[in-house]
């Protein structure tokens, strides 16, 4: 198909808007942008939007949607927030960008100082990531530089629980689920690592220590090759919006302990008080040697994530033969992203007269964990394989996958934004949210299902 941009000089075409109505820009899209996940020959239906403030999604024909997805869980304080904008617009002026390397600048120290403050005391030195999948390449790479500045260059491999999601960079594939995940698709280039069985044992539920038998097992064959366990603490995300128990934590983190292997969380999806904590390990009270953060660190305003480390680890890289941390991304502590996240930090963690959350997050994410509760009744739908919440997450499991372009319609239709994938419904919504605005999305979930 021949391009519709117009043949007219640079000049011209960038002197005005190119497309006159949403119509035009929506055909232009559907020709020429890939979506996520979607194919450019039969895409998934896209809905233009036009704007976005509060909780609330704007069509370009005015119709209102309640987002129930925080744009993919990153627009924790929901849209338009005055304090997120105005540390923009004030790092504008001093500056975009800066490279990294040689340049030291206050937002990114600025951010560094609030990020200590919230991560366990262990963790003390921030790598600034431009992505939430870099920040686990970065620390796969943190583990594996480790070992090969320990002088143990056998522990090349990692070890992981089926079920979990990392990114979409080959290495972080490598590490997620190997069926559901894309190792089909690149058999030659993605690297095998160990996988057992995912956490059986239900967040609520009664622990059994057999669930953590198929970890110990491998951990303790091949402990001599394994560098790390890299694992999605409480929350499995996009593998499968399932919530295991806090004990099967503790035990691996004893486990690698035991059997000198260092130990990965990452929180991307689950940090900054989705779960109803800070950070999703707390329910199990353990902490690890590397920790990744990202999606709501900015508030959803921008891209940025992190990967802190404890002292051991920097430094036993750091005096090794090769002593740089080997990766440096161009926008690596992109000072903007950096005063935005600070701003974003502030808001979560103010309390009291005039804070966006006067009585602290924890309850607002206590309040929503209520109101999610309204989706409970479904778990009796003949079509429903199981409904779980755990703080603001609230997920509704089908026994078959679903239709996504028929049932994104309906939700639509409800007036709510809910992207489904697989057999998944699930909801993520910011944490400013009424419960008004909860109840309409819980219903329209309900009324949908």
């Amino acid at each position: 198909m021949p391009k519709i941009l117009p043949k007219d000089s640079l000049s011209q075409i960038f002197k005005s808007p190119i497309f006159q109505s949403p119509d035009e820009w929506l055909a232009f899209d559907k020709t020429h942008l890939w979506h996520p996940y979607t194919s450019m020959k039969d895409p998934l239906p896209c809905y233009p939007v036009t704007g976005a403030q509060g909780v609330m999604l704007e069509l370009a024909d005015g119709r209102q949607l309640i987002d129930g997805m925080s744009s993919w869980w990153s627009a924790i304080h929901g849209y338009g927030q005055a304090a997120l904008i105005t540390a923009a617009q004030t790092q504008l002026e001093r500056m975009s960008h800066v490279m990294f390397g040689g340049i030291a600048h206050q937002p990114a120290a600025e951010l560094g100082a609030r990020l200590l403050r919230l991560a366990p005391d262990n963790l003390e030195h921030i790598f600034l990531a431009d992505s939430g999948s870099i920040s686990v390449e970065v620390a796969l790479k943190m583990a594996l530089q480790f070992w090969q500045s320990n002088g143990e260059k056998n522990k090349q491999s990692f070890l992981t629980v089926r079920g979990g999601y990392h990114g979409d960079p080959f290495s972080c594939m490598s590490v997620g689920d190997p069926e559901n995940g894309q190792h089909h698709l690149f058999p030659r280039a993605i690297a095998q690592h160990i996988f057992v069985p995912r956490p059986e044992i239900g967040f609520y539920d009664d622990w059994d220590a057999r669930d953590i038998a198929p970890l110990e097992a491998a951990i303790k064959a091949r402990h001599q090759e394994v560098a790390a366990v890299i694992i999605e603490p409480i929350v499995q995300g996009a593998g499968g919006m399932r919530f295991y128990h806090p004990e099967y934590l503790k035990a691996a983190r004893a486990l690698c302990d035991a059997y000198n292997v260092l130990l990965i969380f990452d929180e991307i999806a689950t940090g900054f008080g989705r779960t109803g904590q800070m950070w999703a390990m707390e329910y199990a009270g353990i902490t690890p040697d590397i920790f990744c953060v990202g999606k709501a660190l900015t508030g959803g305003m921008m891209t940025l994530a992190a990967t802190m480390t404890t002292r051991h680890v920097a430094m036993t890289i750091s005096e090794g033969a090769v002593p740089e941390l080997m990766h440096g991304p161009t926008f690596m502590g992109n000072p903007l992203a950096c005063a935005v996240a600070s701003a974003s930090l502030d808001l979560l963690t103010q309390t009291g007269q005039g804070a966006l959350y006067p009585q602290g997050w924890q309850s607002n994410i206590a309040r929503i964990e209520r109101g999610l509760q309204a989706l409970k009744p479904l778990a009796d739908h003949a079509g429903v394989k199981d409904v779980r919440v755990l703080g603001a997450i609230g997920v509704v499991e089908m026994n078959v996958p679903v239709n996504v372009a028929a049932i994104q319609e309906a939700f639509v239709k409800a007036g709510v934004w809910v992207r489904p994938f697989g057999r998944l419904i699930y909801v993520m919504p910011p944490y400013i949210i009424s419960d008004k605005e909860l109840e309409v999305l819980c219903g329209a979930i309900v009324s949908v299902v």
